[in-house]
């Protein structure tokens, strides 16, 4: 039988009131706690804060407080990675970026969902993965929902709303998100 941890990171139906889950979940606070307000800036003490909250980062992660995320083991960064001020990550799910990616104020990636049935929406939530490629730009107040994959080299214009998948080398915009044009290809 898989634990709730387990049941959550496959993407099944959890209980997120769950005694570990709820442990973890506390444990990122605590550590949000002391980067968004006690720190702040980004110093020594913050980058071991984000080293301990996001331990599957490659190099240069820089996160301009506030930050929020749900438990922080469940993001997975390639190198260069930059989220602006007030990005959300809710990784009940893994989420997966790649290299060289940048995120605008107020980004939004919500991997969290609920089952649509009132009745077991009661007692169980669910989470799908969320994965960005290389080399992309997410625009501000971007919102990404459970289940996306954004190719590389995309850019998502701000205020959009991912709700399908978007392919390699794309301009995104709008709510939902619909892709304008390719990029990295000649204009005529």
């Amino acid at each position: 039988m898989n634990t709730e941890k387990e049941k959550m990171i496959a993407g099944e139906n959890y209980f997120s009131g769950d005694p570990i889950l709820v442990k973890d979940r506390r444990k990122s606070k605590n550590l949000l706690h002391r980067l968004n307000v006690t720190e702040y800036r980004i110093t020594k003490k913050a980058r071991e804060i984000l080293k301990e909250l996001i331990p599957n980062a490659g190099a240069n992660l820089y996160i301009e407080p506030p930050f929020f995320c749900d438990y922080g083991y469940n993001i997975i960064c390639g190198e260069n990675v930059y989220f602006n001020v007030n990005c959300v990550v809710l990784d009940a799910a893994q989420v997966t970026i790649g290299s060289n990616v940048f995120f605008a104020p107020g980004v939004q990636l919500y991997t969290a969902s609920h089952p649509l049935d009132a009745e077991l929406r009661k007692t169980v939530a669910n989470a799908l993965p969320i994965t960005i490629g290389n080399d992309c730009w997410i625009g501000g107040n971007t919102v990404i929902c459970p289940g996306i994959t954004i190719g590389n080299g995309c850019v998502i214009g701000a205020g959009s709303v991912v709700t399908k998948d978007i392919p390699d080398n794309s301009l995104a915009v709008g709510n939902p998100a619909n892709i304008i044009r390719k990029l990295n290809e000649s204009q005529k």
